[in-house]
């Protein structure tokens, strides 16, 4: 199954939040109806303004199967390494295991490496077993723990 990747538009902002509705967190979090929240519209705009940010559809047959988001990071450590960041990894339920997500990561990696990117990072809720599964089947190694601090709802 091959998939086209590519940069989204604002046309498929709300196939993108229906993805992310789409799985036992997104689902209380996210509100796919139309017309969309603004906010939704404002976060794509600032992402889509930013050079070292990137929302990424797949496409299968004219249609948006999975998104994610990849972030440039610079840093200091690491003599000065950038660090490409992978969030919000989704692929639709009834196509998961199929090879999309598989395809969706290494180019991503592709792209990282490309911007000369040294490292790449993601984090996976725990509760997301087969997530974990699938990233260390890749290659990934879960080599730290992650924290958030929520500072707002």
């Amino acid at each position: 199954m091959i998939i086209i990747l590519r940069p989204a538009t604002l046309a498929d902002l709300p196939a993108i939040v229906a993805l992310l509705a789409d799985d036992d967190l997104g689902i209380g979090r996210e509100n796919p109806s139309l017309p969309l929240d603004p906010h939704y519209i404002a976060a794509f705009e600032t992402i889509t303004a930013d050079p070292n940010q990137e929302s990424i559809v797949a496409e299968l047959e004219g249609q948006i199967v999975g998104t994610m988001q990849l972030s440039y990071i610079p840093g200091i450590a690491f003599r000065g390494a950038w660090r490409g960041l992978i969030e919000a990894v989704r692929v639709s339920s009834d196509l998961r295991g199929r090879g999309i997500g598989a395809q969706m990561i290494a180019w991503a990696n592709t792209r990282f490496a490309a911007r000369g990117c040294r490292m790449a990072q993601l984090t996976s809720h725990r509760s997301r077993t087969d997530a974990h599964r699938f990233y260390e089947r890749l290659g990934w190694d879960k080599s730290h723990y992650g924290f958030k601090y929520k500072l707002a709802d």
